[in-house]
């Protein structure tokens, strides 16, 4: 595992897992850009998590819940860590990830492990190798024990392990801490040292332990140091494997998959550097014996003259890399492996298709070449779900009942949406007003009213002030999904096929068609949210505001304001 985990990394890093790195040596990095189509297509954003209200009668408040998860969820970095998720997921075949007791989980660099069961990493004990400054240890007093971090911190030292295995000096100080976690005898709570003598009871309990380490000037023996040791109540790790193989922690690894393409690669280049550097020397052939008794020609100034004796000659040898040819044809077939292997397409990579090829072809290409990323984007959305329900949603229960209030920007559907209820409640209002004070209102003038609110909340843009009142989720259970459809459709594809029809469509006279046809109406929509415009600005087009209302008596006629929206 600790092999694979080094070769994965070396190798995407443009560094050789073997020799030295001398930097003479070429390197023609094919991982690194089939590793950056592989997140980009596989990730997802905050926005895809829909965080919901699990309760039919107050299932309306979800709008608010959703929109509040985006804004908390990117304030606590969370859409990082599922960043880094899918990059571990990727390159190593393998996601890690650790309950922290805070919002954000943290997804643990498998560089970090000390040790685990390296056939089925959640089967056995997972040690985690820590570097702590001075800072970090005092942060711990209160937590840990504070008699053991001052005699930690006296032992400390200014240098840190490298990537290399070697060891750099560092301006400050540190120490080496291990944090274990596993199902331990009992009898390890109570030993107050490790190495001290214990009785086997036969009885087990999930466990931590915080451990660090000393060697005495005298002593060649590590002596153990416990800073924490104490029952675990709850698992805190939850992996990811990416294509799982039996017998192994890790899963077949991004990079993994392209070891061999990218070793025969740096072969070939190789040996067109050491051909080039052949043919780049210069040759001279004569046949005159005095001149090549001067065996080194760089020592001659510039313009100076030879003399040949009438009948001597002095020629460039010229050098010509015959075979390079065959080499560059070995490599682009090796990394056009590498490509289909990553499912890695010309436009995905951002370059221009073989001259001649029709863009019909290309788009179905570079579509059939995202299924594979659509299907462990579906695997890596449903772990994030399973970590949502048990890790972040509690943390985003306890904020949410805080209350707040934000700006914050609505889709054309939810605007519609709560243009709708508002304008239920503020006519029912209305109507009870005038029943109370005697008076009994029309159809017409109840329709009049609903028009002239609904137009005045729909011009006040999508921009709006959400607040939540305190506790006003509180006792609400809910829920979360993660909704990836259509995340990876090319934009730029659907907006010409739908431009194309309505160029056809948007014709003198059509126009009324489309206003009146709900389905036209929302096809139009797409065309403005795809190309990056907002439907609320073309409301007149695309029908979704209400036409003008006509003048109604002055009893029913309301004094308009923009409304805030509140839960």
């Amino acid at each position: 595992m600790r092999e694979h985990i080094d070769r994965s990394f070396t190798l995407k890093n443009s560094r050789f897992y073997q020799g030295t790195q001398d930097y003479r040596r070429p390197f023609n990095n094919i991982i690194l850009p089939i590793a950056n189509v592989n997140y980009r297509t596989e990730g997802f954003d905050v926005k895809d998590v829909q965080i919901y209200v699990d309760n039919a009668e107050n299932y309306h408040k979800s709008l608010f819940a959703r929109k509040f998860h985006n804004w908390w969820a990117k304030d606590n970095d969370i859409d990082t860590a599922i960043d880094e998720s899918v990059e571990s997921y990727f390159d190593y075949g393998l996601a890690l990830l650790k309950n922290v007791n805070s919002a954000r989980p943290e997804v643990v660099p498998l560089q970090q492990i000390a040790f685990c069961d390296q056939t089925d990493i959640m089967a056995g004990p997972i040690c985690i190798k820590h570097h702590y400054s001075i800072g970090e240890l005092l942060d711990m007093k209160g937590k840990w024990k504070s008699a053991e971090i001052d005699k930690t911190i006296l032992m400390a030292r200014f240098a840190k392990p490298t990537i290399e295995g070697d060891t750099t000096k560092t301006p400050g100080k540190y120490v080496e801490v291990y944090e274990l976690h596993g199902m331990f005898p009992e009898s390890w709570l109570g030993a107050e040292k490790l190495g001290e003598e214990w009785e086997d009871t036969g009885k087990y309990s999930p466990q931590v332990h915080i451990v660090t380490y000393y060697v005495n000037e005298n002593e060649q023996n590590k002596n153990g140091i416990c800073l924490f040791k104490g029952k675990e109540p709850k698992p805190i790790f939850k992996a990811l494997v990416r294509d799982p193989i039996f017998g192994r922690a890790c899963g077949r690894g991004g990079i993994e998959e392209l070891f061999h393409p990218q070793i025969w690669i740096n072969y070939s280049m190789l040996h067109i550097s050491q051909m080039l550097e052949a043919v780049s020397k210069i040759v001279l052939k004569t046949n005159k014996k005095k001149i090549t008794a001067l065996n080194n020609f760089s020592n001659m100034k510039n313009g100076q003259i030879l003399d040949m004796d009438g009948d001597g000659t002095l020629d460039q040898l010229v050098l010509q890399p015959y075979n390079k040819g065959a080499f560059d044809e070995f490599m682009n077939r090796l990394e056009q492996s590498g490509r289909v292997i990553g499912s890695a397409s010309d436009p995905a990579l951002g370059l221009n298709p073989v001259s001649g090829t029709p863009l019909g072809t290309t788009e179905i290409v570079t579509q059939q070449g995202i299924g594979i990323h659509e299907y462990r984007q579906g695997k890596i959305a449903t772990f994030w779900a399973e970590v949502y329900r048990d890790w972040v949603l509690p943390h985003l229960s306890k904020e949410i009942n805080k209350g707040s209030k934000w700006l914050d920007e609505l889709t054309l559907s939810e605007l519609q949406d709560v243009a709708e209820k508002i304008t239920t409640k503020q006519a029912n209002d209305k109507i009870k007003q005038m029943i109370l004070s005697g008076e009994i209102p029309t159809q017409e003038e109840i329709d009049a009213f609903r028009t002239t609110l609904k137009e005045t909340f729909m011009k006040g843009g999508e921009k709006r002030f959400l607040e939540i009142i305190k506790d006003e989720f509180a006792g609400l259970p809910t829920d979360v999904e993660i909704s990836i459809k259509g995340k990876q459709r090319n934009l730029a594809e659907v907006t010409s096929k739908l431009n194309s029809v309505f160029r056809t469509l948007l014709t003198p006279g059509v126009i009324q068609q489309v206003q009146q046809s709900e389905g036209l109406s929302d096809l139009l929509n797409q065309v403005f949210e795809s190309v990056g415009f907002s439907p609320v600005n073309f409301g007149t087009i695309t029908g979704q505001q209400m036409q003008p209302a006509q003048p109604v008596p002055s009893p029913m006629q309301p004094q308009m304001q923009q409304l805030p929206v509140t839960a």
